[in-house]
């Protein structure tokens, strides 16, 4: 999931930092572990949609436009174990998968829930973080939307591809406007073209504050709580042991909840 999830709305800015596997030996003894060799540089190419704070999204950091979060933070330490440069690819939500089975990234960090179709088309590395789902409107309709019951009929903002999405569709009546950016769906809630949008819990705290309108109501969404992984081309079971090599000493270490902590408040910070 899923998942802000995910600040100037509208004009998140995308990265496209990619650098393809070669033919020659080296690049193909690189690509068994998810590492691009440019001369002697090892890189590990990171998929992502970062409009999805506090898991990633951008950020202007010392004048420069940067993608940063918790998500970015956990890319680093697997790069830095397996000794590789990371390199982020900023894209819409739904193409991440397509990307990574096509190898024009190694792995995907987005909020990704570990569904069953997923896990067909890719590998998914061990749980990394659990996180809540939340309801975000606008301040007047807060009392309106206050149980998921009253969202039957309703029209409803949500990421296309996301648990999010699913949850959504078994919502009696909702007319769902599915898009690729949080900040799209966030941006149909201020013209008032939806009633509502369902979106990872810290993902809407981090909007809510940093958007003036914008409430999260008391309804809570009710899914499986599978919590998020890491999408791996399949068959890549080298790189899936070292992703997981790195989130068994980052979460035995607490450094995962430390990363969540700095984050959430880099995300509201001015």
């Amino acid at each position: 999931m899923n998942k802000w999830g995910k600040l100037s709305l509208g004009m998140l800015l995308a990265v496209g930092l990619l650098s393809g596997c070669g033919s020659n030996k080296n690049d193909n003894d690189s690509a068994a572990t998810g590492n691009t060799n440019t001369g002697a540089t090892k890189t590990l190419t990171m998929g992502t949609s970062a409009d999805f704070p506090p898991y990633e999204f951008h950020k202007v950091v010392d004048g420069k436009d940067t993608i940063v979060g918790f998500d970015i933070d956990i890319a680093k330490d697997i790069a830095k174990d397996m000794g590789a440069e990371l390199v982020i690819k900023d894209l819409p939500f739904d193409s991440l998968l397509n990307e990574l089975s096509s190898g024009r990234v190694d792995i995907v960090i987005s909020g990704l829930s570990p569904t069953e179709d997923r896990r067909k088309a890719v590998e998914l590395s061990d749980i990394y973080y659990k996180a809540d789902q939340a309801v975000v409107v606008r301040e007047a309709d807060k009392d309106k939307f206050a149980t998921m019951d009253s969202l039957k009929n309703a029209k409803i903002g949500i990421q296309t591809g996301s648990i999010q999405e699913d949850i959504a569709k078994g919502i009696e009546g909702a007319k769902l406007t599915s898009l690729g950016k949080i900040s799209e769906i966030i941006l149909q809630l201020q013209s008032n073209r939806v009633d509502a949008s369902i979106m990872e819990g810290p993902v809407a705290k981090a909007f809510v504050k940093n958007v003036p309108g914008l409430v999260i109501t008391d309804a809570v969404p009710v899914v499986e709580d599978n919590g998020y992984v890491i999408g791996i081309k399949k068959g890549n079971t080298e790189l899936l042991d070292k992703v997981n090599g790195t989130l068994t000493h980052l979460i035995s270490e607490g450094k995962i909840e430390q990363y969540v902590t700095a984050a959430s408040e880099l995300s509201v910070s001015k």
